[in-house]
């Protein structure tokens, strides 16, 4: 068997278990300025490779961007792309997206100095599952590590968009599904109320 390097360890601030992890998890939209080192990007990357892949296919690649103007014009392109996208679609959600963003100021990445994007190298019938399951070991790890994290769904776009990829280097054919952006949190972002699980069918021996 591989040693697994980077492997993340139990910081004394927060001393989680897995499922401490999972319940404690949050989606972290305020952060401050200080930028996460090399160590720990590699640490949550390693984490992430350690998630079930279909086959052992590993489909996915990583990019990092922690370029404040990258981040920035990148954010600018996003938040364009929503507007137009919204374009008369009088949804609930269409018109949440479009207030949202409508702003200048408003920032998609919410001024996090690191950014992780979760890349499926091909298609496949199992690439999205694997890379989220990837994403969720990810922030599952940064949660332990006293990090916030949040998926940045206003992102997905503008990062498949042709001109994006050049400038970021990405193979045409690679499909990003999941930008993660990663930061210290500038407070505690309270619970938000789950429902309780519903169980369509539960069939028992007799």
């Amino acid at each position: 068997m591989s040693k697994v390097k980077n492997k993340p360890t139990l910081s004394p601030e927060t001393g989680m278990s897995v499922t401490d992890a999972i319940y404690t998890r949050r989606a972290t939209r305020s952060y401050l300025p200080k930028q996460i080192d090399k160590e720990a990007v590699h640490t949550l990357l390693a984490a992430a490779v350690q998630a079930p892949t279909a086959m052992h296919e590993e489909p996915w690649a990583f990019a990092v961007i922690q370029d404040k103007d990258i981040l920035k014009r990148l954010s600018d392109t996003a938040k364009a792309l929503v507007i137009k996208e919204a374009h008369g679609d009088h949804s609930k959600l269409a018109g949440h997206a479009t207030h949202l963003v409508g702003s200048a100021d408003f920032n998609v990445f919410y001024d996090a100095g690191t950014l992780i994007v979760i890349y499926g190298k091909h298609m496949g019938p199992f690439v999205v599952a694997d890379c989220w399951l990837a994403a969720e070991n990810l922030m599952l790890a940064a949660c332990s590590m006293g990090l916030g994290t949040c998926v940045i769904g206003f992102a997905v776009g503008a990062l498949n968009s042709s001109a994006w990829k050049a400038e970021l280097g990405i193979p045409a054919e690679m499909t990003a599904y999941a930008p993660i952006i990663v930061g210290v949190p500038s407070g505690v972002t309270p619970p938000v109320p789950r429902k309780e699980p519903e169980i369509v069918t539960w069939k028992e021996c007799r």
